[in-house]
């Protein structure tokens, strides 16, 4: 293998594009463990240059907040793909153009470590499979319910081994429309983690493991059963005094019969509505998005500059 930042490389300018969907992870009461790609997509262009400089621009979510060094999410997850690789990692110049709202429990983290492994790999011609990459991105996410739709697209079932986590995809029922109630506040995965209990009840572990089994059914082949599936006792409960906003928009939404759960550790609120059900207008601070389900991650462009 080549080792990048070396002068041949360098001169070789070598660039690469990748596209990376949005996420919800948990659907209610999968959590950890279940998740959707939707159809709302970053895009990253990643160029290796001579010498050791990162620097990054971003275009769209996070333009004038987030690090344009080597700290940048993507960057660094660049620069910890080339070292599992064996590689010295080059300077690079990236460009993000960014669609995924940040903290809102869509997976605006998970997109970028998938979009760091693949520019990586594809900056140096390794060759990584679907399989390593997914385990790759846990390690480095720490749970793999996000990462595993974003590389692989549609309704993703994770679960981790001692060999790395792993992932079965399916396809989601055409019958299920997702609809994301996205609110102006932000929320923080770290905050509403430390919420949840070390321990929780026995009845409510079962009563867990019963609607995610369901849930797996109603995504892909019954989506009558999708209110029952999207009930949970492990998290939303604990998580609520954090985000009352919305919990009241979740309450309000299961009220009317509509299979809806918060995104991932919120502040969004996931509905999943079957056939041509209407859904009610966002209340005020929400920004209501009708949305398909997304593909997984791709490459869509490389080259080498002589």
């Amino acid at each position: 293998m080549p080792i990048y930042g070396s002068a041949s490389v360098a001169e070789s300018g070598p660039q690469a594009t990748v596209r990376v969907p949005a996420t919800s992870a948990n659907l209610g009461p999968g959590f950890d463990s279940l998740g959707l790609a939707l159809d709302l997509y970053d895009e990253v262009t990643a160029e290796a240059t001579s010498g050791t400089a990162v620097t990054v621009e971003v275009e769209g979510e996070g333009e004038g907040t987030v690090p344009t060094d080597e700290r940048h999410l993507v960057a660094a997850t660049m620069i910890r793909t080339f070292a599992h690789l064996d590689l010295a990692p080059p300077g690079l110049k990236l460009k993000c153009r960014n669609r995924i709202p940040h903290a809102r429990g869509l997976g605006s983290s998970s997109a970028a470590i998938v979009a760091g492994i693949m520019l990586a790999d594809a900056l140096a011609g390794a060759g990584l499979t679907r399989t390593e990459k997914l385990a790759l991105a846990d390690a480095i996410e720490g749970h793999p319910d996000n990462v595993a739709p974003c590389l692989l697209g549609g309704f993703t079932i994770a679960y981790s081994t001692e060999d790395g986590a792993k992932a079965v995809r399916l396809d989601p029922s055409p019958r299920i429309h997702p609809w994301v109630y996205i609110p102006q506040v932000k929320g923080l995965t770290s905050v509403a983690r430390a919420a949840l209990p070390e321990r929780v009840p026995h009845a409510d572990a079962v009563f867990n493991l019963s609607r995610s089994a369901l849930l797996v059914a109603a995504v892909s082949r019954q989506p009558s059963r999708l209110f029952e599936a999207t009930e949970d006792r492990l998290h939303q409960s604990y998580r609520a005094e954090g985000m009352p906003e919305s919990t009241r928009l979740l309450h309000d939404l299961r009220t009317a019969g509509i299979a809806a759960a918060i995104s991932g550790a919120g502040p969004t609120v996931l509905a999943l509505a079957v056939d041509d059900a209407e859904l009610p207008e966002a209340p005020e601070g929400f920004e209501a998005r009708r949305l398909d389900f997304g593909s997984g991650a791709e490459q869509v462009a490389t080259s080498r500059r002589e």
